[in-house]
């Protein structure tokens, strides 16, 4: 009876010093429901219990090896946290429609295929700024197209109006620039519009360097939307890069030396030569000094013992 107790006990996680001091003050006869209550009364605890209570510390894993994600996840970090890789992107409403409308129309089917396009390539924080009176109705002077999905948007909560009110018949509007610029500054985002918005550069040196690295200008090209591969130019980031906030940068690649085995440059050659082995360069001169040193094998070295005077 006492074995099968201590089985019994040790198999919900129990230690058997505290299981036999139990059986030793009640006997052995004792209920497992009143060993129980004496157990959890001492503050004996299950082994599982107590491995929950202490998490076991980060240990440090060769690279390359498939256990450093067991690492990841207990630190929170899952697969499906990839978007947390792209920045966040703020889009200038009023640019992107008046772009869309050829400078005429605002055009909301504009606003809409930027949104998606930014979508597709997974980017979960996106937000649109537009003006309040854009939900007044249309008017000769200021036609807007498709005005029905600015409320969609606004329900998805990704577009968001700024401010504007009438004092007197006259309208109010804040600047909507400042809004753009601000939130993609703080988010370390990225903003999208054709605007260089010069008198905020000029009003805050850290909006100068934000608004020239990150902008992303774009083009429409028959109702499809096409930001640059080459947002800063020629030699600038490519498109997957700048708007990453971890980017990848490009192997590598080894020109082959045009002259070949007939290189005289030795290790200042700046081409790739596949007759020298990771790149372990010498010249010509260092290469007919290191032969020389080489000894000669202990058979020829009997010879040409043998053969001198």
């Amino acid at each position: 009876v006492h074995q099968s107790k201590l089985d019994f006990f040790c198999k919900l996680g129990y230690g058997k010093q505290d299981i036999c001091k139990v059986l030793e003050n009640l006997g052995q006869e004792a209920l497992e429901d009143d060993v129980l209550k004496e157990l959890i009364r001492m503050g004996s605890k299950p082994r599982a219990l107590e491995n929950q209570a202490q998490p076991s510390q980060l240990k440090l894993v060769a690279r390359g090896s498939c256990s450093t994600t067991v690492g990841l996840k207990w630190l929170g970090e899952d697969e499906s946290d990839a978007s947390n890789s792209l920045r966040p992107i703020v889009i200038d409403g009023s640019n992107v429609a008046m772009s869309h409308g050829n400078k005429e129309v605002f055009s909301c089917w504009g606003i809409q295929l930027a949104v998606d396009w930014f979508r597709e390539r997974g980017h979960t924080y996106i937000k649109v700024f537009v003006p309040l009176w854009r939900k007044e109705p249309p008017r000769q002077d200021s036609p807007i197209a498709d005005q029905h999905i600015l409320e969609e948007l606004e329900k998805q909560s990704i577009l968001v109006y700024t401010p504007s009110r009438k004092v007197k018949g006259k309208r109010v509007v804040c600047y909507d620039d400042r809004y753009i610029v601000k939130v993609a500054y703080e988010k370390d985002g990225v903003i999208v519009s054709n605007d260089h918005y010069r008198d905020l550069q000029n009003e805050n040196p850290e909006w100068k360097w934000f608004i020239e690295q990150r902008l992303l200008m774009y083009s429409f090209v028959s109702n499809r939307f096409m930001p640059p591969d080459d947002p800063l130019g020629r030699h600038g980031p490519t498109l997957s890069n700048f708007l990453s906030k971890k980017p990848v940068l490009p192997e590598k690649k080894w020109q082959p030396c045009p002259y070949g085995k007939k290189c005289t440059y030795g290790n200042k050659c700046k081409f790739y030569h596949p007759e020298r082995p990771h790149q372990a360069q010498l010249s010509v001169a260092d290469e007919l000094r290191a032969k020389t040193k080489v000894p000669l094998a202990p058979g020829k070295e009997e010879e040409r013992c043998q053969c001198s005077p």
